[in-house]
């Protein structure tokens, strides 16, 4: 049996080349989206990949849709953590909601999803977990604050989840 890999905003743009590339390369792919069911269901047919749809930035959401793509397609034994928006704007014009929204889908949901597949993984003692970061999340971007914030969170807690990992889902 092939292993089975989530690729988080998997339908469109480098999340479609990754769940593409995993593809090609023997695994079975879960890709996750958000918002266009149309973008999603012509993946699909052009692809042969699974897709589901739901918010990376709910944790609900992400527990209930791990679990089924485990049933449907077997346990999971790669995420790659590629979802993410913007909402650029400067300091001064950017609103709470713009601030909150880009942090709860990039970094949240970064959270959300290895949360949601960590157990399993330990539980079976194997699993790969690719957190796609940006090098703003280092060195920012005019108008990017939340963003810059996001992959820099991103950076630490991929860190910290290295240290959490070892010796639990991967040498």
């Amino acid at each position: 049996m092939s292993q089975v890999a989530i690729v988080t905003g998997g339908t469109r743009g480098i999340g479609a080349a990754i769940s593409t590339m995993l593809k090609d390369n023997g695994f079975t792919v879960a890709a996750i989206y958000a918002g266009n069911d149309e973008r999603a269901r012509r993946f699909n047919e052009e692809t042969g990949i699974s897709v589901y749809k739901w918010d990376v930035a709910d944790y609900e959401a992400c527990q209930a849709g791990c679990a089924q793509v485990a049933t449907d397609l077997g346990p999971v034994d790669v995420l790659v953590n590629n979802a993410g928006i913007t909402r650029d704007t400067t300091m001064h014009k950017m609103t709470h909601e713009m601030w909150q929204e880009v942090i709860d889908v990039n970094l949240g949901g970064c959270f959300n999803m290895s949360h949601a597949v960590f157990g399993g993984m330990r539980e079976r003692k194997y699993g790969r977990i690719v957190n796609i970061g940006s090098i703003n999340g280092q060195a920012g971007q005019y108008g990017q604050v939340n963003y810059a914030a996001a992959k820099s969170g991103i950076h630490g807690f991929t860190k910290l989840w290295h240290k959490k990992g070892r010796g639990q889902i991967s040498p």
